[in-house]
């Protein structure tokens, strides 16, 4: 594609702004294009005008100018026009990479999507494969402002290799607002993972700052780049592991070019006609999330299902056709033995009790067609034989009876469960109803698991997966019946597992998710926290998760890094008030106990602060984070208070190790650790 003529001698810096200043035109104009259209003469009738208009509405949206997002990023100088065969002395073309597609009114390209073919070399390219790529430059931003760029020479073997300085400052930059686009810090053994087909599962394993969730954000959006069409069918859906996480990634996808995806907990997945109104002890939780909890369900499902003692008999005008119990009691074990779901089961069995009544008649010489096997199916005689043999199952009232029925539960927990965990699931008052009972979270995910039983749950084309690794087993079913036809992303950090429950292994985990042919790839790079804090952090690893491997930091500024011994609440927030001195944002994570006190404290110096998710401004720089809140987040300085409190707070001390693992890892610039009690000995005493 052609350069805009230099405006000003021979000023690289500024050519490059005045084609960021005729991209961003371009893109107006696009977008001024899209809202002029007229579709009074181009639609038949009122539904087809209602879908194109909201496609249009869809298209506009997608045509904004996103004043925090670099319109491009960077650029790259091809020494061959890309696909075309070349003659000889024939030039390169010259390429932007940005966020989104922009072309000029001729429809030549001005900025080509990040996810297009073309654009790959931009992350993949290096001195050793350059890709038939004689330059790339990536551009510098300060605010909407184009400031700088940097240029490698990858063909030319004069230059050597060297760590790009606006790669290392756009990593290091401080963050306030909201999470910004990292579209342009992705790295090659990132890019492949996000490039991956439709058709297979990939389990990302990668600790903290390796870019776990910016490769599930950009993997959905080239996903619904490359296969638009199917996925638009078919649907994608974003799992986080709570509601202030999934507003933290929400502005991202739309710098990434995508606005439409749904995000949702898995508590938002199964939620169903009942309401969360209780809780589970730990205890109870691991019980109610294993495994075999699934099979628990299956034998209550099934043990409805009663043989046929009677023969049926069908009474149309003066004849009677009667069905031997023995033929009745065939069907049963034959639609028993294809495994297909209770549900879909009871509605065939009238439709085959009513064919072996058509095959009497034909028998006898009548003629009869599909109108009459659909009355017989109907017949009084077949529907009371029906709820009989198999009665209807209301997925909630069976959970509720498993769990306030010893002798129900014992005997479809019969060799599954032990005597002592069948007490530990079983509620201690009864319930008289659905509606008044105190469900927990976990009992919603044994009623999902009952309802596929009974009927199919509908499968999504592609589901991404964060922070999976706080996941049961029970909860991964629930996940995996949601892209059972489709593909999935599976992200997170085996020593950031901080529920009781939370998983051993990936390949554990990927069985329970019905992804047994997954692909596990592991990020071991850090761009994101400073190396002095992740060293300090990894200590735990041993103790956590061993045999993983430690993140080793990229970063070449080692960031701040203090511990320090204090009195009281009062330097914690002195501590806090050092670090708002800095540019950026700031992060008070505590244990959860102790967030009212440092609350209060906050309030008496005349500290505003923030919850987790709440956007920061230039004002109000300070979030407040419960340490059970704090995964997923980030901040540049953090302020890290008790730590041996973190570590108390849950119910053993691994889980409390990791979520400590999690709070430590949470600095982008800066930590400091105060404590008045001793640290955990896992720590060590010396920094």
């Amino acid at each position: 594609m052609s350069t805009p003529s230099p405006s000003v001698d021979d000023d690289p810096l500024a050519r490059e702004r005045s084609h960021l200043a005729v991209s961003r035109a371009a893109l107006r104009a696009m977008r001024e294009d899209a809202e002029s259209l007229d579709i009074s003469d181009v639609t038949a009738n009122w539904v087809n005008a209602q879908i194109l208009e909201r496609q249009i509405g869809e298209r506009i949206k997608s045509l904004a100018d996103l004043s925090h997002a670099p319109l491009f990023f960077g650029r790259l100088d091809y020494l061959h026009a890309p696909g075309v065969e070349q003659a000889e002395g024939a030039e390169g073309e010259r390429f932007y990479i940005g966020r989104r597609h922009v072309h000029d009114h001729d429809g030549d390209p001005m900025v080509i999507d990040w996810r297009a073919p073309v654009s790959q070399p931009f992350y993949r390219a290096s001195k050793k494969t350059p890709m038939d790529i004689a330059l790339r430059r990536r551009f510098g931003y300060t605010g909407g402002d184009l400031t700088a760029y940097e240029d490698e020479h990858l063909s030319d073997p004069a230059e050597a290799a060297a760590t790009s300085k606006l790669l290392q400052q756009e990593i290091e930059r401080p963050r306030v607002g909201p999470m910004r686009d990292i579209v342009a810090t992705i790295q090659p053994e990132q890019d492949e993972i996000v490039r991956s087909g439709l058709g297979g599962t990939v389990c990302v394993q990668g600790g903290p700052g390796t870019g776990k969730t910016a490769v599930g954000l950009h993997r959905v959006a080239y996903l619904l780049y490359a296969h638009r069409e199917r996925l638009a069918r078919t649907g994608t859906l974003v799992i986080g592991p709570n509601k202030s996480f999934l507003h933290y990634i929400e502005q991202v996808l739309p710098a990434l070019g995508e606005l439409t995806v749904k995000q949702a907990t898995v508590d938002d997945l199964v939620a169903g006609s009942a309401e969360v109104r209780g809780t589970d002890d730990a205890t109870a939780a691991v019980v109610k999330g294993d495994a075999r909890m699934a099979e628990v369900l299956r034998r209550a499902v099934y043990a409805h299902v009663t043989p046929p003692t009677e023969p049926v008999v069908v009474v149309r005008g003066s004849r009677r056709w009667r069905v031997a119990a023995y033929e009745v009691e065939e069907i049963v074990r034959e639609l028993l033995d294809r495994d297909i779901r209770y549900g879909a089961a009871r509605e065939a069995l009238p439709q085959r009790i009513a064919h072996a009544v058509l095959v009497q008649m034909e028998r006898s010489g009548e003629a009869p067609d599909d109108r009459v096997q659909d009355a017989v199916a109907r017949n009084a005689a077949v529907k009371a034989a029906v709820k009989q043999i198999w009665p209807p199952v209301d997925p909630a009232k069976l959970v509720l009876r498993l769990l306030t029925d010893a002798e129900f539960l014992g005997e479809h927990a019969e060799g599954l469960l032990s005597g002592d965990e069948q007490k530990t699931i079983l509620w201690a008052k009864p319930v008289r109803s659905v509606k008044s009972a105190k469900w927990s979270p976990a009992d919603m995910v044994l009623i999902d698991e009952t309802t596929d039983l009974v009927q199919r749950t509908h499968s999504l084309g592609h589901v991404v997966l964060d922070e999976a690794q706080d996941l049961s087993p029970m909860q991964y079913r629930a996940v995996g019946r949601r892209c059972t036809t489709g593909s999935a992303t599976v992200l997170g950090d085996l020593a950031q597992g901080t529920t009781p429950w939370a998983t051993r292994s990936w390949d554990e985990a990927l069985a329970h998710l019905g992804k047994s042919d997954g692909v596990i790839e592991e990020l071991t790079a850090g761009f994101r926290v400073p190396t002095d804090v992740i060293t300090y952090a990894s200590r735990l690893l041993p103790h956590i998760a061993p045999g993983l491997t430690p993140v080793a930091s990229v970063r070449e500024n080692p960031g701040f890094f203090d511990v320090r011994p204090v009195a009281g609440a009062d330097e914690v927030i002195a501590a806090c008030e050092e670090l708002l001195r800095h540019e950026g944002s700031t992060g008070l994570i505590a244990a959860d106990a102790r967030v009212p006190a440092l609350a209060e404290a906050l309030t008496t110096a005349g500290i505003g602060y923030l919850a987790p998710g709440e956007e920061t401004t230039r004002e109000t720089r300070l979030t407040l984070v419960p340490a059970s809140l704090a995964k997923g987040l980030e901040y540049d300085y953090v302020v890290l208070d008790e730590p041996q409190a973190v570590v108390d707070g849950e119910p053993d001390e691994r889980t409390g190790l990791r979520r400590l693992y999690v709070a430590l890892t949470r600095a982008v610039s800066g930590l400091t650790v105060t404590h008045t009690a001793p640290l955990p000995p896992q720590l060590g005493q010396d920094h």
